[in-house]
């Protein structure tokens, strides 16, 4: 999986690529460590269709988690706020995925 994400943070918005997502939670690639245990507004960007905004807490973060390029830091996010429409229209773009 490989669909855009936004993070809203104090100092500005960090773009990160979503390699994992649940209706518990996400797993976020980005070049800026987020801190633990902070909770941050976010918008998915899924290829097709309307994006789709959550809160969610960083609740682990591990810099040995990076991409190929060895510049990404790994995040876990547990989702804390969704809307009931967000979790619908979530459910239907993943189990549209192979």
């Amino acid at each position: 999986m490989s669909w855009a994400i936004n993070i809203i943070a104090d100092y500005g918005t960090v773009e990160g690529e979503i390699k994992n997502i649940s209706s518990e939670g996400v797993l976020i690639f980005c070049e800026e460590p987020l801190r633990l245990n902070e909770t941050y507004r976010m918008s998915v960007l899924p290829p097709e269709g309307k994006a789709i905004g959550f809160l969610g807490k960083v609740i682990w973060a591990d810099a040995y988690c990076i991409d190929e390029d060895n510049t990404a830091f790994g995040m876990g996010f547990c989702l804390i706020e969704i809307s009931e429409d967000g979790i619908k229209y979530l459910g239907k773009l993943l189990s549209g995925l192979p």
